[in-house]
């Protein structure tokens, strides 16, 4: 169960998830009702003039490395409440020796790969920021849109999984009342409602609810698995039937192995938690002994938070399966068995009495409810993460209360669509989990071979190279054995991904017409051109750079001011922005001022050229308080084509969309820079 990011406090959650509306310069309030304004509250409207830099969220307080491991702690370890029953009953008896390989892979596989993608990705955008780097432009904005929907997948599964078993050890604690018994559906999304409301209201319990929670269950886990582990020392004969069961359904060691190394992606629940443990690093405390920020040290202390709990994780993993497959009946795991679900709570319950077991059951159920609240904390941080810095997410979107109805409103489906059952979710969010691990292995491949690249290197790849990638083929192989088996996770994120993308490439067409631009910067000569030529009337001709020759400039020049009248004493500037990444939504113009053949040129890049024009010539009316007259050629070619060749490649026909980009961004005609065609 894997969140992108998760807030020091639940309480700053709700702040995280707004992170999107400080990156607006004003706020306008609705004026609908009071309902329409709460629900909306935070959602932050466009300036009506050039927007100015994005302001940057408010920092967290640092904590210590083993206080921000618990915030992955109530999503990773949490998973003890259900592994060991999915495990027993994905494999059978085979379940330790499968979990052991488990541990394997998690030890000698995620772990080295998310220490490379701390290194890599020290600010928490883990590694699908990884990816969208590694493959620019719209390749890799494509592929981020894509394993979004697998990301959708885990984080709501996190939560109905976790508000299905959390319902399950409640329905099955002996003092439950009788009424609530086969009405596990209607607890669940009871449960799910009652953390959608939690965020809808919001609240503001801090960092040591989750250090409380991941300690107090850890310590009673612990104390459940000791126990267990002692029986199965005081009574050998049960290693010695199991062993012998074992043998007798797989013949020999050898077939052991084989099956185990077959079935263990069915255990793949197990492996959570290593992209929240990356997603929280701006959390970890790294300063040197000065009290001075150190990015080194901060690498440092979350590859210790990622190893310690990986640590605990297979050590718990191994104890809890080994002790729930010998001390319990298999007939328990089955769907209706009182161990289904909630192994480690059966023991706790037949090892230690009821009223152990029901302490140990409210520690399960108030662990589970906090990763559910950090997985929907994740869905409402990826949202402003990625989709409105792309131009394709909803303008609603960047209010949390919308979000956090929609994905309520997803989350009871999905919990009504598998009946609250924990084992049939279990394949979704196996899915998911593996998906993402899989994209962080291939990504430090990737990245690994082309530091190797940069170096000069040409000797063959590396053995470092090499290691990882034959650790992405064994997750590769882990993700495509799982899709294989439990193909749930991928209907799922494939619903999620044909809303994501196409949701997304709406959105886009829609505000594609939007002042994209945050702030506009002039070097000295660009603005010493632009003051030199302001009088009654600051003249500028768009150019397309083509041969940027004399003859190109001139024939503009001659053509411009025939078409529109322009007095041969009047001084004109020529223009000139040329597309740096389509892909972007948002950009910085950087205009720089060029003499060439006698002609004085300002020369900008931008995500597209009609938003680029538009932003110089709205901030030159507000540097020099005159309106900028700008003067195009019609382009011929079909409307359609020149639309799609704005929205792909930032060109299309700039004239009409300068117009309408000014036109959006400047509500007073009066004020608008004067646009001419001819």
């Amino acid at each position: 169960m894997s969140a992108v990011a998760i807030p020091g406090s639940i309480g700053q959650i709700a702040r995280v998830a707004r992170v999107v509306t400080e990156t607006r310069p004003e706020i306008e309030p609705t004026r609908d009702g009071r309902f329409r304004d709460w629900l909306f509250e935070g959602l932050a409207h466009r300036n009506q003039k050039l927007a100015g830099p994005h302001k940057r969220p408010e920092e967290h307080e640092h904590q210590p490395w083993w206080k921000v491991m618990c915030l992955t702690g109530v999503d990773y370890f949490s998973t003890l409440g259900y592994q060991p029953g999915i495990a027993a009953l994905a494999a059978g008896v085979v379940s330790p020796v499968a979990t052991v390989v488990l541990v394997l892979l998690t030890l000698l596989g995620a772990l080295p790969v998310y220490r490379r993608v701390a290194r890599e990705s020290p600010y928490g955008q883990g590694s699908l920021s990884m990816l969208e780097k590694l493959l620019p432009r719209w390749r890799g904005k494509l592929l981020v849109l894509f394993l979004l929907g697998f990301v959708a997948t885990d984080f709501i599964i996190t939560v109905t999984l976790s508000a299905a078993d959390a319902s399950a050890h409640l329905l099955e604690n002996p003092f439950t009342p009788n009424v609530l018994h086969g009405h596990q559906v209607l607890v669940t999304l009871v449960l799910v409602a009652l953390l959608g409301v939690v965020f809808l209201v919001g609240f503001t319990e801090a960092i040591g609810v989750a250090v409380g929670l991941v300690a107090v269950y850890l310590a009673l886990n612990a104390v459940v698995v000791a126990v267990s582990v002692a029986r199965v020392v005081a009574a050998p004969h049960l290693v010695v039937d199991w062993r012998n069961l074992l043998l007798a359904q797989q013949g020999s060691p050898a077939a052991v192995v084989a099956i185990a190394l077959l079935v263990f992606p069915k255990l793949a629940l197990g492996l959570s938690g290593f992209e929240t443990g990356v997603a929280v690093m701006p959390l970890v405390r790294g300063v040197d002994r000065d009290g001075r920020p150190a990015m080194r040290l901060r690498i440092r202390n979350t590859r210790k938070l990622l190893v310690t709990a990986a640590l605990i994780m297979s050590v718990f993993l191994i104890s809890s399966s080994f002790t729930t497959t010998l001390l319990i009946p298999q007939q328990e795991f089955q769907p209706g068995g009182r161990a289904n679900g909630r192994a480690l709570a059966y023991l706790a319950h037949e090892e230690l009495g009821s009223a152990f077991g029901t302490v140990y059951d409210l520690s399960t159920i108030g662990i589970l409810w906090f990763a559910g609240a950090s997985a929907l904390a994740g869905l409402l941080n990826i949202v402003p993460r990625y989709l409105p810095r792309y131009g394709m997410a909803p303008d609603w979107t960047r209010a949390m209360r919308p979000l956090v109805l929609v994905f309520t409103a997803i989350a009871f489906v999905i919990t009504v669509i598998f009946g609250a059952d924990v084992d049939a979710q279990g394949g979704a969010y196996a899915t998911g989990v593996l998906v993402l691990i899989s994209s962080a292995a291939v990504a430090v491949t990737l990245s690994a071979g082309r530091e190797r690249a940069r170096a000069g290197s040409t000797a063959p790849a590396t053995a470092r190279t090499v290691l990882y990638g034959a650790i992405a083929v064994v997750f590769l192989y882990t993700t495509a054995a799982n899709i294989v088996e439990r193909p749930d996770g991928v209907k799922i994120a494939t619903f999620f991904i044909v809303a994501i993308v196409v949701t997304s490439l709406v959105s886009r067409a829609t505000r594609s017409t939007e002042l994209r631009v945050t702030t506009v910067e002039m070097d000295p000569l660009a603005r010493e051109f632009v003051h030199g030529a302001a009088g009654d009337r600051l003249r500028i001709i768009a150019n397309e750079p083509d041969a940027r020759d004399e003859r190109e400039y001139r024939e503009k020049e001659r053509e411009q001011r025939t078409h529109h009248d322009i007095p041969d004493r009047d001084p004109v500037l020529f223009v000139e922005v040329t597309v740096r990444d389509a892909s972007e939504f948002e950009s910085t113009v950087v205009v720089t001022g060029e003499q060439r053949f006698g002609y004085r040129i300002l020369r900008a890049e931008s995500a597209s050229v009609p938003n680029g024009i538009a932003a110089v010539l709205l901030h030159i009316r507000d540097e020099l308080g005159v309106l900028p007259h700008v003067y195009f050629a019609w382009i011929e070619g079909n409307p359609v084509l020149a639309l799609l060749r704005y929205l792909v490649f930032g060109g299309g026909d700039i004239a009409p969309l300068t117009r309408e980009v000014i036109r959006r961004a400047e509500p007073d005609p009066e004020r608008r820079p004067r646009v001419h065609v001819g």
